[in-house]
């Protein structure tokens, strides 16, 4: 019974990694601008929980750089 809640936990983890991994940057850029605004990025709840943690630079939005850190 122990292996099987890890391997429910593994699994629950992995597919909540993967959501989030499977929105790229280029999908979220939406304008094309290069960066990833407010606006774009709250489509993804997770995204938008953490944005103010990842715009290092406090412009409001993300650069590749910065969403690549994500």
């Amino acid at each position: 019974m122990n292996t099987l809640n890890k391997t429910l936990a593994l699994i629950a983890l992995a597919s909540s990694s993967a959501a989030f991994a499977g929105t790229d940057f280029d999908t979220l850029d939406v304008d094309g601008s290069g960066t990833i605004s407010q606006s774009e990025a709250s489509v993804d709840a997770e995204l938008m929980s953490k944005f103010a943690e990842l715009d290092t630079d406090g412009n409001g939005e993300l650069s590749r750089e910065e969403f690549s850190k994500a």
